[in-house]
């Protein structure tokens, strides 16, 4: 075999005093052998030689095979993972023994039977071979190798039964016990909530061992589910001493060398708009008209002057690679000195920020970006109800209060409108939804649930924010950097037919034929706007979305705001892709290229699917404490009746939204009136065979709570008596509306 050319070859040379073969033309060896190839093989092919240049080589397989490019099989040799036969990716476990893995690369997930999930748990990340295709029509998979196990530790309910212990995990995706020694105990009492830490992974043949760490007591006991969830997620929350020790540093004010060759604003009247309970504030915001449209500069907390690449506040930032809020309490991803102090643009104090300037045409187009390293000082720290009552309500005794920022506010106002119409012309997509909050009484017990209310102060920024996100994407593709976009991708085609034959059944038609685009699920969106039946096509158009992930691919663009080009650039202090993005920025601002950025195309792709990661693990955990919280509400209303919603439907029953409450329980089928019941996926209903009822996704029923289950975050209803639903035989209803 002739050595192909290595295209990287010049990039290995700027990194590394020994250079060898770069991770991609060894793939490409590897691919053309006839067979695997051991690791003397493969040195002598890329004509490695010498004890530093193969131990180079040795480490770089050995990182190769932990990101799961390479399998080193039983006799030796290295297999790249590529083609169809073999996949990488991440396993996601269900409840009942099996699980998928899903892909690295995309595509079809593989469908891992009991049997396979036997040496999994869920989120390892594993190799497996296509082995076919099960009854159902999906690609099965065999394991062939764990590349990553995702958990060292478990939380769950400590168990004793006929003297073995064991610990049933909280998370129900975690489908084995973990087996307790006797002498692993750390007085353990039956029934109480204990770290255990895993000592033995499972396999094939037995299941997980291990010892118990940490107790942490009754269930029942105030604050329980935050510590639980913090373990159960395995989410950072304890600073290294490290960490802490270089925030130190830091100070607490900025000295005046770090503002030295920095553009200074701090005459400039920019303030930050957030909620009231805000604690740390990334953003702020001036506006004024030019002569044909408006000049607005968003500033941003300038995280990366402070969390330098592999320091240790940096890499505990990327474990975290996210701020996980939880009601009455945060996770954050820098430590408070840096996430409410130096980097929060805290009123009246100099700060170092990340600035985005932007012209902006009269129909809302950014007709030009720049983007500069500046010093600023905050005017004003305000809330987007004070705001809304300036802009909105015209409240005078305010709009004295704050006369000298008012005119800034009105130019922000009317760039606002601006974008509103330019958002509505592009087509982004606005579902309404319902977001909730808790009141707590003074023992942490929830008092009343109640809607979130989102006014135009809070649009305002955020369509501020979106246009120095768009501009971020655009700058650093323009420039060829390899970084994290925020990817939003078309709803898969599968979807798509689904969701056309329900909206059929209404008289409604999605435009676009094969290939919708935003502005076709706009219109319908716009079409239902009023209808009784709003809520009900909304809830289904937003199923058919593909879910948004972070990957350094700057063609897909978001497809429910309508962008092609789009990153994340505003939370630096809450979002690691954030502040990746701050340091692309910041290398072509001091004259980097593409070729010298400090990281490597396939170190982004890794990030990005680490970030995706963090992202929905801290969307699990807050939704499993809010759960949690809602179960524990509802303790005591067992034997209540309460009107609410089918909010979804399955085939072993509804989901029902509760009225005024906003908590959501199972009405399993066995409740429903004496029949059998046939499940329709497409038009979410489920349909009485003999009497013909129909219980639908948008229904109105009446129900009794009969079961709260706090350990499987779980409440049950029963129909009320005499309740059948609003639905009735589809005859029926159509005679009474005739």
């Amino acid at each position: 075999m002739s050595l192909p050319h290595d295209p990287y070859a010049e990039r290995e040379k700027q990194k590394y005093a020994q250079p060898i073969a770069s991770r991609e033309l060894i793939l490409e060896v590897l691919s053309e052998a006839a067979t695997p190839l051991r690791r003397d093989e493969l040195a002598q092919l890329l004509d490695i030689e010498g004890d530093e240049q193969t131990e180079a080589l040795r480490r770089r397989l050995r990182a190769m095979e932990r990101d799961g490019q390479v399998i080193f099989n039983r006799r030796g040799g290295y297999v790249p993972v590529s083609g169809d036969n073999l996949v990488r990716g991440r396993v996601s476990a269900h409840p009942d023994g099996y699980g998928f893995l899903i892909p690295d690369e995309g595509g079809e997930d593989l469908f891992l039977s009991p049997k396979e999930m036997r040496s999994l748990l869920h989120g390892d990340r594993a190799v497996a071979r296509v082995i076919g295709v099960d009854r159902r029509g999906r690609r099965e998979g065999a394991l062939v190798e764990v590349i990553e196990r995702a958990h060292q530790q478990i939380v769950g309910r400590y168990v004793e039964e006929k003297g073995i212990g064991f610990v049933v995990p909280d998370n129900n995706r975690i489908h084995q016990d973990i087996l307790i020694p006797p002498d692993e105990r750390m007085q353990a009492e039956d029934g109480q909530i204990v770290v255990a830490f895993i000592i033995e992974q499972p396999s094939r043949r037995s299941q997980p061992i291990g010892r118990i760490t940490e107790i942490l007591g009754e269930h029942m006991a105030p604050g329980m589910e935050i510590d639980i969830a913090l373990r159960s997620y395995e989410l950072p929350h304890l600073w290294p001493e490290a960490v802490l020790e270089e925030m130190r540093q830091f100070g607490d004010v900025v000295p005046e060398e770090a503002k030295q060759g920095r553009v200074d604003l701090r005459s400039l009247p920019l303030v930050t708009i957030d909620g009231a309970d805000a604690r740390d504030f990334d953003d702020a915001v001036f506006c004024e008209p030019n002569d044909e449209g408006w000049r607005l500069l968003v500033a941003i907390a300038d995280v990366s002057a402070y969390v330098q690449p592999g320091q240790a506040l940096d890499q505990e930032a990327q474990e975290r690679g996210t701020s996980v809020y939880f009601p009455k309490q945060v996770i954050p991803m820098l430590p408070e000195g840096l996430s409410n102090g130096l980097c929060s643009l805290n009123p009246e104090v100099d700060r170092l920020c990340m600035v985005c300037e932007m012209e902006i045409s009269p129909q809302g187009e950014i007709e030009s970006y720049g983007f500069l390293e500046a010093v600023m000082r905050s005017h004003a720290r305000l809330t987007y109800d004070e705001v809304a009552r300036i802009l909105v309500d015209q409240d005078p005794a305010l709009r004295a209060e704050r006369a000298d920022l008012v005119p800034h506010l009105e130019h922000l106002y009317a760039l606002f409108h601006a974008f509103i119409k330019n958002r509505r012309a592009r087509g982004a997509i606005d579902f309404e939804t319902t977001e909730t909050v808790f009141e707590f009484d003074q023992q942490r017990k929830i008092q009343r649930i109640l809607p979130s209310e989102r006014n135009d102060a809070h649009r305002l920024i955020e369509e501020c924010m979106i246009a120095a996100n768009v501009s971020a994407a655009r700058f650093i593709k323009a420039h060829e950097i390899t970084c994290l976009h925020r990817i939003h991708d078309v709803p898969k085609a599968e979807k798509l037919e689904e969701l056309k034959e329900f909206l059929a059944e209404f008289g409604l038609q999605l435009g676009g034929r094969d290939k919708p685009k935003p502005k076709d699920f706009a219109k319908i969106v716009e079409q239902i706007r009023g209808r009784p039946d709003e809520q009900l096509i909304q809830t289904v158009l937003l199923r058919s979305m593909s879910q948004a992930l972070y990957a350094p691919d700057a063609e897909t663009g978001h497809f429910g705001l309508a962008q092609p080009n789009y990153t994340h650039f505003t939370s630096p202090i809450r979002r690691y892709p954030d502040l990746l993005v701050h340091r692309a920025i910041r290398h072509v601002l001091q004259g980097g290229r593409a070729d010298d950025f400090v990281y490597e195309p396939h170190e982004m792709v890794d990030l990005g699917e680490h970030c995706s990661m963090c992202e929905r693990r801290a969307d699990d955990a807050t939704r499993d404490v809010q759960d949690w919280l809602k179960c524990e509400f509802m303790l005591d209303k067992v034997g209540e009746r309460f009107f609410g919603t089918v909010s979804g439907v399955a085939s072993f029953g509804l989901f029902i939204a509760l009225d005024e409450i906003f908590i959501e329980g199972m009405l399993h089928i066995t409740s429903l009136p004496r029949d059998f019941y046939e499940f329709d996926p497409v038009g979410h209903r489920l349909t009485g065979k003999r009497g013909g009822l129909v219980y639908r996704l948008g229904d109105r029923v009446e129900v009794l709570v009969t079961r709260v289950d706090l350990d499987e975050r779980k409440i049950d209803f029963d129909l009320a008596e005499g309740e059948t639903a609003a639905a009735e035989p589809r005859g029926k209803r159509r005679r009474k509306k005739g």
